[in-house]
């Protein structure tokens, strides 16, 4: 989601003539587009900003105006701390407030005239931003991202989104629609959906508007649009699983079999202190009954190790779990404590070599289960869309419909195509290949 706000802050400064550029020597404005959901990200927001403002006064000396802006989750979180330790910073705002950027460019550069304090911009407006931005114009990739949800009203103990990014909005579906066609028109063939609580989006049906469409409906009606290859969509919760779903994946060939669905543990107890919602069998039964539908689905999800209270007991849930489902991938984190979430404020706080220990063996098994499935590819011919060039010369980089990374060796006039590759050799993170055919 953050690559997507980061592309629509893009086109929202883009009629003011800014273009983007790699290094920040050349640049008038840089925007941090931060994260808040684990400590290690908000940490490095200030780690960053230091080296910044060196960068700044020495344009400064040369003449040059430089801006800098804090986005995201963590300027939402922690603006009012960002403007204390880093006053140089001259805008902060959230994740809800970037179509406001072209206002908020004017007062800052006014405020660094007149050496005055930055734009700080952290409510949720009445409004939603989608009904103020531009279409997309930045240069679009053969695999796009569009957002269709927003915040979440789950309340996970250990989770800062719902103060971040608010409570759960969803677009409409023509809205989504639109934007759909305009990347596809754009060149995009794969689209991937993408929200918070993606699977919980509902929107008024365009065909009876007594009716609400959720994922799947949307999915099905998005496959109609002509030159769309793939759709994926992220991050889903099994909350919101509905039978709907499961059949579109059963029925719709656009709709890759490949599903990140977090569980975060195995553990009935720390699901429960989490405020989870759901138990570790109910996640079992939602996975068989997506594997009933579609028998060569995958799944990817997230671990939270070492939650205030895990005994080793509940540690070994998690490893039966993971055991019993078989990822494809999985992403795997020690528990970070965030601040104003109610589990930061539990004193059963697990101790960091406790967690690094338990975090280790989860992923030595995840790991295991990631080069079993990559391994079961080979000799298999698998379905890839070719992306971009690779480091190698004459080397193109595709994912099959999992999203493993493929190399293959193309000319790279096939970018954009979908092709048939036999698989030739895996490891954990990359897969090669040989072309079958186009």
């Amino acid at each position: 989601m953050n690559v997507y706000d980061s592309s629509r802050m893009a086109d929202v400064v883009s009629p003011l003539g800014f273009v983007a550029v790699r290094e920040p020597d050349a640049a008038d404005m840089i925007i941090l587009n931060t994260c808040h959901i684990r400590e290690k990200a908000t940490e490095k927001v200030f780690s960053d900003l230091g080296r910044l403002r060196e960068h700044k006064e020495r344009r400064a000396l040369e003449g040059k105006q430089t801006l800098i802006a804090v986005a995201g989750c963590a300027a939402q979180a922690e603006g009012d701390e960002i403007m204390r330790r880093a006053s140089y910073v001259d805008m902060v705002f959230g994740p809800q407030a970037y179509h406001q950027l072209p206002e908020m460019i004017a007062k800052a550069a006014r405020k660094v005239d007149e050496k005055g304090r930055g734009i700080l911009n952290v409510d949720f407006p009445v409004q939603s931003k989608f009904d103020s931005l531009p279409q997309t114009t930045t240069e679009q990739n053969v695999s796009a991202f569009l957002t269709i949800q927003e915040g979440c009203d789950k309340f996970c103990r250990f989770c800062c989104v719902p103060y971040t990014r608010g409570a759960e909005f969803s677009r409409s579906i023509d809205e989504v629609y639109q934007e759909a066609s305009h990347l596809v028109n754009k060149g995009a063939k794969e689209i991937t959906l993408l929200g918070q609580n993606v699977n919980a989006y509902h929107g008024v049906s365009p065909e009876n508007a007594s009716q609400e469409w959720g994922l799947g409906r949307l999915m099905q009606h998005l496959s109609r649009i002509a030159g769309l290859h793939r759709i994926r969509y992220m991050t889903s919760h099994p909350r919101d699983v509905d039978q709907e779903l499961i059949r579109t994946h059963a029925e719709d060939p656009k709709v890759m079999p490949y599903i990140h669905l977090p569980v975060q543990s195995g553990s009935d107890a720390i699901l429960k202190a989490m405020n989870r919602k759901h138990t570790s069998d109910k996640y079992r039964q939602i996975i068989e009954q997506f594997r009933k539908a579609r028998p060569d689905i995958a799944f990817s999800s997230d671990f939270i190790v070492g939650y205030p209270g895990e005994t080793e007991a509940d540690f070994e849930d998690t490893l039966r779990l993971a055991a019993d489902v078989q990822f494809a991938q999985a992403y795997s984190f020690k528990y970070s404590p965030r601040p104003g979430t109610p589990a930061a404020a539990l004193e059963d706080q697990i101790p960091e070599a406790v967690k690094s220990e338990r975090l280790n063996r989860l992923q030595d098994l995840l790991r295991q289960q990631q080069n079993a499935f990559n391994e079961g590819t080979e000799g298999t011919t698998q379905t890839i869309l070719l992306e971009k060039k690779g480091r190698e010369s004459g080397q193109l980089v595709g994912r099959t419909p999992y999203l493993q990374v493929v190399h293959i060796q193309a000319p790279e006039s096939m970018v954009g195509q979908i092709i048939d590759v036999k698989i030739t050799q895996s490891g954990t993170n990359t897969l090669h290949g040989e072309v079958v055919s186009a």
